[in-house]
């Protein structure tokens, strides 16, 4: 497989969301200096206050997993009220702009 985009959201309180984001700046931030990883942002929804979007685009599935670890931390899921998240593969790529 080549390509691999990591797309979805995560829904959690809103009164917790800035803070939820805030605890993502550094995986965020280690995310875009690793190896493989093409595109990562995790972000505020603009209409619904209890959404956060997720998206991903990476090398190839070893980019994914070498990346991945362990997952969100404890404390990080704990405020997770429920997800849709997936994972693409990619065999080409059309740029639009």
């Amino acid at each position: 497989m080549g390509m691999v985009i990591v797309a979805g959201h995560l829904l959690v309180d809103p009164a917790e969301r800035a803070a939820y984001l805030e605890g993502c700046r550094e995986v965020v931030e280690q995310a875009r200096r690793t190896d493989g990883c093409l595109d990562f942002a995790i972000t505020a929804d603009l209409v619904d206050p209890s959404r956060i979007n997720v998206y991903e685009r990476w090398e190839s599935q070893d980019a994914v997993e070498a990346f991945r670890g362990d997952g969100v931390s404890d404390e990080q899921g704990s405020m997770i009220r429920g997800a849709r998240v997936a994972e693409y593969g990619a065999v080409e790529e059309r740029v639009l702009s």
